[in-house]
């Protein structure tokens, strides 16, 4: 095992080995240029569940890396953000009609009215067929832009993954380097046209992910499939939305703009390299690449002001009495204020004793707390089959929900404690779907580790 010489966090420069992929050149679009002289925009920390571990027996424990995105990220000097490159993939089926698609006109310009003519911006909607509303182009004379929007009408069926499929490519038409790219899925129905396997459609969604295009999922009423949805947000790396009513889908759209426009890193890798004697067993909510000295993942977009924290499960060989480093935690990111590729490190270090009784001094209340919203979320699980099968009663099933919700209170996790708040009341007043649906986006919250 390796001594430990050094526990802070090492800033290192970019990586000179790195591979720029070749981007094609789109007339109009020319990559835009990173800011120069400013520090990177990320902190990491890395915790351990105990300083102390019993040198004589196999220990397992758990390992929490954190990082913080500054305030001020997202901006390159001068108090420029990064550009976007957005698509708008809107549901126009039957059922949208009358104020669904009026709410949802409202939204679209909303987005048009936060961009400028650094950023780009394209619209897909989708019923039976596919309609490229407007390509891929910068925002430069937003009235045009509004008056395409307000041509948008509903139709028949709901052909969500050709839908979405479009909306990817007119993504990929633009250049990415420099841009922060989504596409924004809003739909209020079940795939009932083109392709409609759950899980081919997500399978297709990893695939635009393999190409940098991250998909938020914005879900309306009561009739979509949720799992889907959380499924398509999952497999990308993008946001998951329940919108319970009409007027909501503005203000929705709106959170989802400033959060995409506060974006400071993009093409997160955290890796963990491991000394001999010490197994990663695995990174909740994130399945992690494994290899035989080391497990990595891959991380959504960092705003500034957010904190995304990942818990990792290990495994601890029997180990001579002195003081060890675990584990090496290494972060690799494309960073908006300085435009390079950054790279972190910070290591977690134990202490492996012969005395077993200096264990328990040794534990790290934080990392404890983490475990348990993990555990919570595990919990939710439960709950929502419960809920499904109707194994839970509507006593046990407030019960259940209410004790999640205190532990959040407690925790100080006040978005996961009103989330869940609001699905208690949903089962209350026998809106079991809503409930569904909002628990499904509490517990993709709680494995994305990201909060503001």
């Amino acid at each position: 095992m390796d001594q430990t010489i050094r526990v802070n966090p090492t800033v290192m420069g970019g990586d000179p080995n790195r591979t720029q992929m070749a981007q094609p050149t789109v007339m109009g679009f020319p990559p835009p240029g990173g800011g120069q002289g400013a520090g990177p925009s990320l902190a990491l920390t890395v915790r351990v569940s105990n300083r102390y571990a019993f040198a004589g027996d196999r220990t397992r424990a758990h390992v929490l890396t954190q990082i913080s995105a500054s305030g001020a990220g997202g901006f390159v000097p001068g108090g420029k953000r990064l550009p976007v490159n957005v698509c708008l993939v809107i549901d126009r089926s039957g059922s949208m009609d009358g104020s669904p698609i009026q709410y949802v006109k409202k939204a679209c310009e909303h987005v048009v009215d936060l961009l400028t003519p650094d950023d780009v911006l394209s619209i897909v909607t989708f019923e039976e067929s596919v309609e490229v509303l407007m390509p891929a182009r910068r925002v430069t004379d937003p009235n045009l832009i509004k008056q395409h929007i307000q041509r948008i009408v509903a139709g028949t069926t709901t052909n969500l993954f050709d839908g979405l499929y479009a909306g990817g490519a007119q993504v990929a038409s633009v250049p990415m380097a420099g841009y922060v790219t989504r596409v924004l899925l809003l739909t209020d129905g079940e795939p009932t046209a083109g392709l409609k396997d759950f899980g081919s459609i997500v399978q297709q969604v990893a695939d635009l992910k393999s190409q940098g295009i991250t998909v938020t999922a914005l879900g309306f009423g009561p009739e979509y499939n949720e799992e889907l949805m959380a499924g398509i947000a999952r497999r990308s790396g993008g946001n998951y939305y329940y919108i319970e009513r009409p007027e909501q889908i503005p203000e929705v759209f709106q959170k989802e703009m400033l959060t995409i426009l506060g974006v400071t890193a993009k093409n997160i890798r955290l890796t963990l390299t491991l000394p001999r004697g010490v197994t990663v067993r695995q990174c909740y909510g994130s399945p992690p690449e494994l290899g035989a000295r080391h497990a990595a993942i891959t991380l959504p977009d960092i705003e500034r002001g957010a904190t995304v924290t990942k818990l990792w499960e290990v495994d601890y060989d029997p180990h001579a009495v002195a003081t060890f480093r675990t584990a090496k935690a290494i972060l690799s990111w494309d960073d908006g204020a300085t435009g390079q590729r950054e790279t972190l490190t910070a290591n977690a270090v134990v202490e492996f004793t012969g005395d077993a009784a200096r264990v328990p001094a040794g534990a790290d209340p934080l990392v404890a707390q983490e475990l348990n919203s993990m555990q919570a979320a595990r919990d939710l699980e439960k709950t929502m089959m419960g809920m499904r099968t109707q194994q839970l009663n509507h006593a046990d099933l407030t019960a259940a929900l209410n004790k999640t919700q205190q532990m959040f209170t407690q925790q100080g996790n006040t978005e996961a404690a009103k989330t869940v708040q609001m699905a208690t009341q949903a089962a209350q007043r026998g809106d079991t779907g809503g409930a569904e649906k909002t628990l499904i986006g509490t517990i993709y919250s709680l494995d994305l580790g990201k909060r503001s």
